[in-house]
């Protein structure tokens, strides 16, 4: 936890230290950005990739999916939080629904019964809940170990960290390998779009704050278009405007 409340520290810190010549006017903190993902990079080529490509060979793929499974179930308890905060409650009731047949039906989510049954997953986290209120998501920021993220969701990463059922379970190396596990699963499943990445990006660094930034403005504009039949035009996720070096 004091690690959360660090990096959201470290994220606020980041940005007034930004460095102002930045290329890109949306990339104010483009130079500390370039070395996190540096590190963040290496780090993965180093330890996180092989191991998750060992994850993928040699595991059986039923336990891949269920441990994929587990996890999951668990992430659509704060997920339905989020849904229920965002004033979206048919969201949040499907979330609800998947949470209590994955838990029985599914072997407490080892199986995913909810998809089956058409309960669509959302994965709805408290930096999209804040964006939905209208909280702008400030500069581009790259975390260390955490990875692409902005000032609005780093600071939110506190929160999601209390949201996650997980982080309460005991004793607590039961969690730390838990959480371990859940890591390598997750970077293995992005190890085909991680090969496909090496392949087409000039520069990975662009790549990446491109696809982190569109993702994230998509998710913002379909939870406001799920509240608001009116004006559907989502102004809260936009970068803050940078003013000139000569104001």
């Amino acid at each position: 936890m004091k690690i959360m409340n660090r990096l959201g520290s470290l994220a606020l810190v980041a940005a007034l230290a930004g460095c102002a010549t930045a290329s890109n006017p949306q990339d104010p903190l483009e130079g500390f950005n370039r070395a996190m993902f540096s590190f963040n990079d290496t780090l993965d080529k180093v330890a996180l990739k092989p191991v998750a490509t060992a994850y993928r060979s040699w595991l059986p793929s039923f336990v891949q999916t269920g441990v994929n499974n587990f996890f999951g179930n668990l992430g659509d308890v704060w997920s339905s939080v989020n849904g229920f905060l965002q004033g979206n409650v048919a969201d949040g009731t499907s979330d609800v629904m998947r949470v209590a047949v994955n838990s029985t039906l599914g072997l407490g989510g080892l199986l995913d019964i909810g998809s089956e049954a058409g309960l669509q997953k959302h994965n709805k986290d408290f930096g999209q809940t804040l964006g939905k209120w209208g909280v702008g998501s400030g500069p581009y920021l790259v975390l260390p170990l955490f990875g692409p993220s902005n000032i609005r969701d780093a600071a939110a990463l506190p929160v999601d960290f209390y949201g996650d059922i997980w982080s309460y379970k005991y004793p607590v190396r039961w969690r730390n390998t838990g959480s371990v596990v859940r890591l390598i699963d997750k970077r293995a499943n992005l190890l085909d779009a991680g090969d496909l990445m090496e392949e087409a990006a000039l520069d990975k660094y662009e790549f990446m704050r491109d696809a982190y930034t569109q993702r994230r403005q998509s998710q913002i504009r379909g939870n406001a278009d799920d509240n608001d039949t009116g004006n559907k035009t989502d102004k809260a996720d936009k970068p803050a405007k940078t003013k000139p070096a000569d104001e």
